[in-house]
This record gives structure tokens, sequence and C-alpha cells, in this order.
């Protein structure tokens, strides 16, 4: 298949055992990665791309089910060049590959609050940006200046919130863009305040998430207090309490479990398959429809062939 592509300036790789770098740890190979050198060359590369071959995008895996048949066509995995964090005033300038925890604490050491709830979000700043990634009250779409992103084609976009149509957990953004960084507005404290109140959500997360295990965050988004009110749910409830209540906690299918810690994480036990996951999840949805008629959207992406 290399033989077909753009010649480039950056690396191919065939034949990556792609599941085996997300948090996962399970899950197909990727007929090809294109690791780009550059913003310039990842340009490039999409303008001479065949437009007959699909071209995905993974940053730091961490929410992201590779399914056993693996991903055909290529996948773009950016590198060095696209993970740099820049802070000018009380504007932070994060590539796509920056890593999320890494921006709120960079911010911190400048003073700057704000991005603190990205230190509680596994996964890169392009992640971010494509779900609308948020935690304890804030989404990414509240500190959001603006971000750049390329489309299939190769063309350079640069968007606001409301151009990308930011909601709770989705952005109407289209599939083939891939995003490259993003500018943030932070507020001027002390970094002291700053850090006191990571140092608050490193705390909560550890007390009541699964993060040392192999899991990829939370598995589905919680409903809308609408869905709720037409299921005569009460308006504050969580998605983590209707698992609960259909057996969800610790029900396993193969090597795959609900966190007994909390139940709308998945993790692989060590044995999974991403069949597996996708399985124990597609249990959990079919459940909690039955019992309050309610279908839940999944939070994890899910790639590739069965």
């Amino acid at each position: 298949m290399i033989e077909n592509l753009p010649k480039i300036r950056g690396r191919y790789s065939e034949n990556v055992t792609l599941g085996e770098k997300g948090w996962f740890r399970c899950g197909g190979t990727a007929d090809v990665v294109f690791k780009p050198a550059d913003r310039e060359d990842l340009q490039d590369f999409l303008k001479r791309l065949d437009s007959s071959i699909p071209v995905y995008i993974f940053g730091a895996m961490s929410n992201c089910i590779i399914h056993d048949g693996g991903v055909r066509g290529v996948v773009v995995r950016l590198g060095r060049d696209f993970s740099g964090i820049q802070v000018d005033d009380d504007k932070v300038t994060a590539g796509a590959l920056a890593l999320d925890a890494n921006v709120a604490n960079i911010a911190a050491e400048y003073g700057l609050g704000g991005l603190e709830f990205l230190s509680g979000i596994p996964g890169s700043i392009g992640g971010a940006l494509k779900m609308n990634a948020g935690c304890y009250g804030v989404e990414t779409k509240d500190v959001l200046i603006n971000c750049e992103a390329i489309d299939r084609a190769g063309n350079m976009h640069t968007l606001t919130p409301d151009q990308m149509g930011m909601s709770y957990r989705h952005t109407e953004v289209p599939d083939d863009y891939i995003f490259l960084s993003a500018a943030f507005q932070g507020k001027k404290e002390t970094a002291r305040e700053v850090k006191a109140r990571i140092a608050k959500i490193k705390e909560k997360r550890e007390q009541s998430q699964p993060i040392r295990e192999k899991t990829g965050g939370s598995t589905f988004a919680n409903p809308s207090v609408e869905t709720l009110s037409q299921a005569g749910l009460a308006e504050d409830t969580k998605v983590w309490q209707l698992i609960d209540q259909v057996g969800g906690r610790g029900l396993m299918i193969g090597g795959a479990q609900m966190s007994e810690k909390h139940c709308n994480f998945m993790i692989n036990t060590g044995t999974a398959r991403a069949s597996d996951l996708e399985a124990l999840g597609e249990e959990i949805r079919t459940r909690v429809l039955d019992k309050f008629g309610i279908t839940l959207r999944w939070e994890i992406k899910r790639m590739g062939e069965a």
C-alpha cells in the first residue's frame, strides 16, 4: 500500500499494532500509520492522497476502541511537532497532541486559572476539541478561543466554538477534520491557587475512578435533562446510577468489566479483546433501554472492522 501513497518527509509504517498503543491495550492493526514531519508535510500528503483511501486520526488513544479486525487505510499519528504548549499573557496555545493534563499544569505554572478541569481529562487536546471534553462542570468550549484544523482535501480552517457547534460531549465539526492546535483563554491568578485546585481534582479522581487500570475514561455520556424527564427520572440523575441499577457494576464479558469503583468506566482486566469491550458496552445499553427507555450514547470512540 505504501507504494501507492504520496512521497512524504515524515514516516510510513505498515501493519502497526495500533490497539496495543491505546489505553485499553487491545484491538487490531492499522494498514499504514503516517507520522508527518510537520503541518506542511501533513497538508501536502492530504492534497496528493487518492480520495478513495480512508484517513483516520488518533492522538493519545485514551478513549477509543480499535476493533479486532483493525483499521483499513491510513492512520495519521501526530508527532512532537504538534505537542507544544505556549503561554502568552493570559492565553495558552497548545498543539493537538499536547496532553490535556500538561496544558493545565503549564497554565498553573504561569498562574493562569480556568483550565484546571483539563487535568481531569485523559487524552490530548485534539480529542478534547473533537468531543468537547469536560469534567467537574467545565467544558472545552467554555475556555476555547479558536482552533486550527485541516480537512481531507488539505485545506486549513480556523474555527471558533460557535462555528464548531459545540454542545455536551459533541461538536458539529466534519469527521474528516484533523485538529492541529487550539488557543485557550485563562484568567490570571496565583500559581498556588491554581495548583491547589488541580491537586483537588487529582485527589477526587484517585478516590472515584479506576485511573490505574486499562481503561478509557467515561464509557457513556450523561442523558439530557429532557431525556431523564421523559423517563420519569430526576434531572440530576447520572449515567453511572442507571448502570448501577441494571446490575452493571462489576459486570464482565470475557476480559472486559464495568469497574467496581466507577461503573461508567470499562476496564480491560488483562485478557479482553476489543469485541469483549464493545459487547459489554452494548449489553449495558440494552439493559438501560429495557429498564428506563433511555438509549445511552457512547463517549468511547470505536474504530475499524470487527
